[in-house]
């Protein structure tokens, strides 16, 4: 359902006004009842209804929860450099590669 905005020209009196499609444009000031409420040209606002794909994918307005970052269901680390000590090639600087960790 469109949302309209109105503003009375007589008095100033700005409102937003839900509205049918079908409805007929209101001309009647709320405020003062003068005939010069008018409808302005703004961006298009409409409201959503019901149980749609809006309402369980977008109404919380993106506040979707994180994905879990729980350490006992991760990967064991694998990143981390052996010591010198634990590897038969740690005394021979030849048999590393130019980017080892060890030493």
């Amino acid at each position: 359902m469109p949302i309209y905005a109105y503003k009375c020209s007589a008095c100033g009196f700005a409102k937003d006004q839900l509205q049918k499609m079908s409805d007929p444009p209101l001309s009647d000031c709320p405020s003062c009842g003068k005939p010069s409420y008018t409808k302005q040209l703004t961006a298009a606002g409409f409201q959503l209804k019901g149980s749609g794909w809006y309402a369980t994918d977008f109404k919380g307005g993106g506040n979707a929860a994180p994905a879990s970052t729980d350490s006992s269901t991760a990967a064991p680390d694998t990143a981390t450099p052996a010591k010198p000590s634990d590897t038969p090639a740690a005394s021979s600087a030849a048999a590393c590669a130019p980017s080892c960790a060890c030493h």
